[in-house]
């Protein structure tokens, strides 16, 4: 059985990481730097080499990018929270410096759903558990 875990490329790992544990609640657990490296370049020695954090209860792992990021339109990240309160916080903290695609809102089926692209460039889908069974 296979386990998915995001692995986001960032153009500024550590302030990516901070803002998402800042908006989901959670805390960066590890981070390793190219300067850790024995052969490192001392221009790329701060750079963020891997990342992992815990977010909305969630793993996400990440890393520095030399390169401009390519925003992309095909993946999403789906949050489902238990509450509506939950889900309007992270709505509100993700929307921060973003793009709201889709305001959080009723749902045909009961519950709530949005979506934004944050300001890193991320699509998130963002709702709560529907009242229906």
């Amino acid at each position: 059985m296979a386990k998915l875990t995001p692995y986001i490329f960032s153009e500024d790992a550590r302030a990516q990481a901070e803002f998402y544990t800042h908006a989901l609640g959670g805390e960066i657990l590890s981070v390793m730097t190219h300067g850790q490296r024995p052969d490192a370049a001392e221009e790329i020695k701060d750079k963020v080499m891997h990342l992992s954090l815990v977010a909305g209860g969630i793993t996400f792992l990440m890393c520095d990018i030399f390169d401009p990021v390519d925003r992309g339109s095909s993946i999403n990240l789906s949050l489902e929270f238990a509450t509506e309160e939950e889900a309007r916080e992270a709505f509100d903290k993700l929307a921060v410096g973003g793009t709201i695609k889709h305001p959080l809102g009723p749902a045909f089926w009961g519950g709530l759903f949005g979506q934004i692209e944050d300001k890193y460039g991320i699509a998130w889908m963002i709702g709560n558990e529907s009242k229906q069974s």
